[in-house]
């Protein structure tokens, strides 16, 4: 199975007194790997995003920065890029508890918080 959040990331350079870049910034996708469902950290999706959008862009930024290694001045969620099976996995993690994410049904699920932002790769 593979899986990965995938992101638009604008970060900046801070270089050191006296030296001047141009440009300052830049931009790059970043794909942070999905946790495997049902093992720690697998709720990122429930707990970061909401309707394929960022819900915290200053966390994730902060996050981003740390794997980084420079300033993070923007993230914009793009996609869940995933395999057959490992979306299929995903479903059936969420199908065990939906009330957890106060939904009726798996679909419903997906779409609350990815959006229609799943991109279904071939493994």
């Amino acid at each position: 199975m593979n899986a990965a959040y995938v992101f638009r990331v604008r970060f900046r350079l801070a270089p050191a007194e006296g030296v001047r870049v141009d440009p300052r910034e830049f931009e790059t996708v970043l794909r942070l790997p999905a946790a495997e469902p049902g093992e720690d950290g697998w709720l990122f999706f429930r707990d970061s995003l909401w309707r394929g959008n960022a819900n915290d862009e200053r966390h994730l930024r902060d996050r981003f920065e740390e794997a980084l290694g420079v300033p993070v001045a923007g993230a914009t969620f793009r996609e869940l890029e995933t395999d057959e099976a490992y979306l299929d996995a995903l479903k059936s993690e969420i199908g065990r508890d939906l009330s957890r994410f106060n939904a009726d049904d798996v679909a419903e699920v997906l779409h609350k918080y990815l959006g229609s932002s799943i991109r279904v790769t071939s493994s």
